[in-house]
């Protein structure tokens, strides 16, 4: 597992000045609502039904160093496999994510979890298509090369380009659960490797998303 990363300052600051002065409405389609209520970057447009041929296409613009929190509501049985894998329910996703802050991006990583203060484990069953081929390659229009990482937590890290400030850069990848939940968490972090672990209960519980018991 890797090492814990105190919370940076700039995102609680963050944090409690969107609590206070309220967020944008969450956007939906197809029974899938993407919301950036915790902050450090601004969903734009979502569209798609989440199948091979018509994924979901989440737009974000991220402004901030801390990382880019995607809240994800309405997954459940129910929803289903739009994907076609072996998992209860899954959908594909393009997210297209321009870069409004003032560095350059070498790398994007992102991380699946269900609860904002606890890595996924294999037990939980949310992952980005575990144990199957479908949707691979997973593609960046700007990163060439990715890392992807089942155990003990769900991540998928893009690298080996560049995305400087003002740029655009997309990526397509499946996410699935075998006991899906609602809601769960698309943690991103662009710019480059870095340690970090579980954020403080009380971020969560500002948040009005799920923690570890």
């Amino acid at each position: 597992m890797r090492p814990r990363r105190p919370l940076l300052l700039a995102f609680a600051v963050a944090l409690a000045l969107r609590s206070e002065s309220g967020v944008a409405a969450p956007l939906s389609s197809s029974g899938i609502t993407f919301s950036d209520e915790l902050g450090g970057f601004s969903v734009t447009s979502v569209s798609g039904t989440g199948t091979l041929s018509d994924p979901f296409v989440v737009a974000e613009d991220v402004t901030g160093p801390q990382e880019a929190i995607l809240v994800i509501k309405g997954f459940s049985a129910g929803f289903g496999n739009r994907v076609g894998s072996h998992h209860l329910a899954g959908f594909a996703l393009e997210k297209v994510v321009t870069n409004k802050s003032s560095d350059d991006w070498n790398l994007f990583e992102m991380e699946l979890r269900e609860v904002l203060d606890q890595q996924s484990p294999y037990g939980d069953g949310l992952s980005f298509g575990q144990a199957s081929s479908v949707g691979r390659p997973f593609t960046s229009s700007a990163f060439p090369l990715n890392d992807e990482v089942d155990e003990p937590y769900d991540s998928v890290s893009f690298h080996g380009g560049v995305v400087r400030p003002g740029e655009t850069v997309t990526f397509h990848l499946i996410i699935t659960d075998t006991s899906p939940v609602s809601p769960f968490l698309l943690l991103q972090q662009p710019s480059k490797i870095v340690a970090r672990g579980p954020r403080p209960a009380l971020t969560a519980e500002r948040a009005g998303v799920p923690t570890a018991p």
